[in-house]
């Protein structure tokens, strides 16, 4: 059994109060934190002693949305306006296999080990794969598979969607670390009748969450209004899936009634405001939505769309989107979104008896912050700090379950240049095709 003490660490346990204790120390037994305080820890015997002199040591952040293996999509087209009708889908078909997955999900790992991620929850395809992916890297997932009615990659009935799911399922049930979802992809992309069949599919598999975009564009309000005279979260509803424990992400077009329902439904959120903002799509209203009791995380959304899958590069716009809305400084607080990247986030997947705060009992997912940089000093509010000034690069040390996933920037679980250059030769084949399609015009 592996036992380490972490001392002189400005811990940030993520508890009620948002406590910030300057020189704290760490407990961890095997993979779970067994004690924690204040000052000189106690005399215990340990294996390795980490002296963090006086860096950030707080839970490992949670991203509750994202399609990690859209890595390898990431930059395509930036300023092509038909960029996902023009290059996106016909490619996805083309070239989206098991080892296209495996490979992109690798390299979205990488990223998110060295921004400080320790949780993903992922929507795309062949998802079995992502979990292994996730599971070599080290990290803690919720793996959901995406069922769709537009000619997916990976399946082309809905019948043989859930055949996937069930796979899924099987082979990760009980797992430490890896959580099997189902992930119906929209109402507009699956309509009534898959929404209403993945309910019922739920009910007998409770223990698996259940994942979905919703509420996120225009397309989708007018789609939602044509076919079925509702707003999406109203078809959601109808359908029998606006259930406790439902991951939905985006809900930028919703209102205080679909609010209200939200809250008493216990539909969690995962906000991702910078791929929302590049698309021009709006603002969520998460001030409101947390007011009326909804749990919400802060996503990244895809490599495609956000182009990071660091939650740093979120915290900015979260926090700057609802001051605009409130016209002013005093909209979600800089502790309030250290909450949301963390504790909060694993509320949203239903892991926060396990993760999300330093508490004893809990897993040992826990990162460490260097504060040596310029930009980082002087420290007044840390909060502050690592909402608006904080980087990856910042992020020294990982640990998952007790393990060091990075250790000095290191990351142990992965091999970097192996990771970088498979990625490298798909995206090779992705710019030969885009050359074929742009010459075909």
């Amino acid at each position: 059994m592996a036992s380490i003490l972490i001392r002189n660490a400005c811990l940030l346990p993520i508890d009620d109060t948002m406590s910030v204790i300057e020189r704290g120390w760490v407990h961890v037994e095997d993979s779970t934190i067994t004690a924690l305080g204040s000052g000189e820890p106690p005399q215990i015997e340990v294996a390795e002693i980490v002296d963090a002199e006086g860096d950030v040591v707080m839970p490992g952040m949670v991203n509750p949305h994202a399609h990690l293996a859209m890595t390898l999509f990431r930059g395509l087209g930036e300023d092509v306006d038909d960029r996902l009708f023009r290059y996106v889908l016909p490619m996805e078909r083309k070239f989206v296999t098991p080892e296209m997955v495996r490979v992109g999900t690798l390299l979205g790992a990488l990223e998110s080990i060295e921004a400080g991620v320790t949780t993903i929850a992922d929507m795309y395809y062949y998802e079995t794969e992502v979990g292994r992916a996730l599971d070599q890297a080290g990290l803690r997932g919720v793996v959901g598979q995406t069922l769709a009615t537009f000619d997916p990659p990976d399946h082309k009935t809905v019948d043989e969607g859930f055949a996937l799911v069930e796979e899924l399922v099987a082979e990760f049930s009980g797992h430490d670390r890896i959580v099997p979802s189902i992930a119906p992809h929209a109402p507009y992309s699956t309509d009534i009748e898959v929404m209403a069949r993945v309910a019922r599919w739920a009910e007998d598999h409770p223990r698996v969450p259940v994942q979905l975009h919703l509420a996120e564009m225009g397309s989708e309000m007018e789609w939602c209004r044509k076919n079925h005279g509702l707003r999406p979260v109203a078809v959601v509803e109808k359908a029998g899936l606006l259930v406790p424990g439902l991951i939905a992400a985006h809900c930028l077009h919703i209102d205080p009634f679909e609010i209200e329902r939200m809250a008493k439904a216990d539909v969690r959120v995962a906000h991702n405001a910078r791929s929302n903002a590049k698309a021009g799509r709006g603002i969520a209203p998460i001030e409101a939505m947390r007011a009326a009791g909804i749990k919400v995380g802060i996503a990244t959304d895809g490599p495609m769309s956000g182009n990071t899958l660091d939650l740093f590069s979120q915290f900015g716009p979260v926090s700057m989107f609802q001051k605009l809305l409130g016209h002013s400084r005093k909209p979600m607080p800089a502790a309030q979104v250290i909450r949301m990247a963390t504790l909060e986030g694993a509320q949203v997947l239903g892991l926060d008896s396990r993760i999300g705060s330093l508490e004893p009992g809990k897993q040992a997912d826990l990162i460490r912050i260097d504060l040596s940089a310029p930009r980082m000093q002087p420290v007044y509010d840390i909060y502050a700090m690592l909402v608006f000034s904080a980087m990856p690069a910042d992020v020294q040390d990982v640990m998952v379950g007790g393990r060091w996933i990075m250790r000095g920037r290191n990351v142990e679980s992965l091999e970097r240049k192996k990771v970088l250059r498979d990625a490298g030769q798909i995206a090779a084949a992705f710019k030969a095709e885009m050359t074929r399609i742009d010459a075909a015009g």
